[in-house]
This record gives structure tokens, C-alpha cells and sequence, in this order.
């Protein structure tokens, strides 16, 4: 039976809850490969029967919890699927040189799972340029859209390029060439995105050896 918990509940009982969501949308993102936070949020809750807003986690919450649950239930696979996951975006900072690309998510964080793709963000002010690099090197892809956050007053909706590289999924975000300046906001919108350049992830690459 679902419980609707009141505003007088204990600070102690809404960080319980919070951990049990938590837990739970890990879990969710991890075995059905869901990335919207948001919405796993809300199914972790939903299965758990927990009704009130206030006991939603953090965005960096999901992300502590995502992180224990691959140790438990991924800690054999997880470290060979990060390290060949790494090589191939390294070849992709390669590939993509002439955008100035950096490496994002959860392939640079160290939480990809299964689920996960390269993260690039290119820089170039004509979205098309990147249309046409792959088009020269007959390279199927899918086109989107998202939003990214400059600032908590400044947002742009930025192209976005999908396609597959030696069955890895790939998501390019075009970003203009002003934003290499200043990563965008990270999923929690309290500081700049983790992102690093071919350079820093070979140090990466070498510290794991």
C-alpha cells in the first residue's frame, strides 16, 4: 500500500527514502539501460510506492549509487568492459580531431555499464560540417537534439549525432566553438561538466595500466 509522508517527517526518514529510491534507480539505469535520470527517478519511486517529491535524490546521489551497484553486481566485467570502452573513444578523439573534441559521461567518470556510449562533445558553429565528415566517410547516423545548460540562466538546444563503431554506441553533442571556454552544467547543474581531451585521457588510460 502506497504511503503519502507529510512535511513533519524526520530528516533522518527522507534520507532513508532517498537511499532506497536511489538504489533503486541505479539499478533501473544499470540492467535496462535507462539514462534519463529524471524518469528513472520517478520509476524507482513508483515501484517502491513512494508518492512525495521531497524524498527524490540528487542527481549525484544516482550517480554514488550507480557506482556501488556496478561493484556489487558488475565488479568482474565492469573494469574490462571501462578499459576497452576508453580505447575505442580514444580512437574517436582521433577520428574527430578537426572539431576539437572532448570526451564526456560515463565513459570518462568510470561508470559505463553495458548500456553506455561515447560521449563526445565536437566544437564548430556549423552543425552541418559534422553532417558532411561523416557523410564523407559513409558513416549511417541518426540526428537529435538536446539541451545543454552554459550557466543556470543560459541553455541551448545543441545537434546531436548517433551512430555505431565496432558495436559501440557513439553520441556526438556539437557544441559552439565559444562553449570550449566553459563546459556545460553537469547533470546535477551545480558545477561544469567532466570532460577531457585526447591528451588527458591517455594519461587516464596510462594511470589504469
Amino acid at each position: 500500500m502506497q504511503r503519502r509522508h507529510g512535511a513533519g517527517d524526520s530528516g533522518g526518514h527522507d534520507a532513508e527514502q532517498r537511499r532506497r529510491i536511489a538504489v533503486e534507480a541505479a539499478r533501473l539505469i544499470s540492467e535496462q539501460g535507462i539514462r534519463d535520470y529524471a524518469l528513472a527517478k520517478r520509476k524507482a519511486a513508483e515501484r517502491l510506492g513512494i508518492v512525495t517529491d521531497n524524498a527524490l535524490p540528487k542527481n549525484a546521489e544516482i550517480d554514488e549509487a550507480l557506482r556501488e551497484h556496478q561493484r556489487l553486481f558488475d565488479g568482474g566485467d565492469q573494469p574490462l568492459r571501462l578499459r576497452r570502452y576508453r580505447e575505442a573513444a580514444r580512437e574517436a578523439l582521433l577520428f574527430f580531431a578537426r572539431f576539437d573534441p572532448r570526451l564526456v559521461g560515463a565513459v570518462l567518470d568510470g561508470s559505463a555499464d553495458r548500456h553506455s556510449a561515447i560521449c563526445l562533445h565536437l566544437f564548430c558553429d556549423e552543425a552541418e560540417s559534422v553532417a558532411r565528415f561523416l557523410d564523407e566517410f559513409a558513416i549511417p547516423y541518426q540526428t537529435g537534439e538536446r539541451t545543454l545548460r552554459q550557466s543556470r540562466q543560459i541553455e541551448r538546444a545543441c545537434p546531436v549525432f548517433t551512430f555505431s563503431a565496432d558495436d559501440i554506441p557513439v553520441d556526438v553533442t556539437v557544441l559552439l566553438v565559444a562553449w570550449q571556454r566553459q563546459a556545460p552544467l553537469d547533470r546535477s547543474g551545480e558545477k561544469p561538466m567532466q570532460r577531457a581531451s585526447l591528451a588527458a585521457l591517455d594519461a587516464l588510460l596510462a594511470g589504469a595500466t
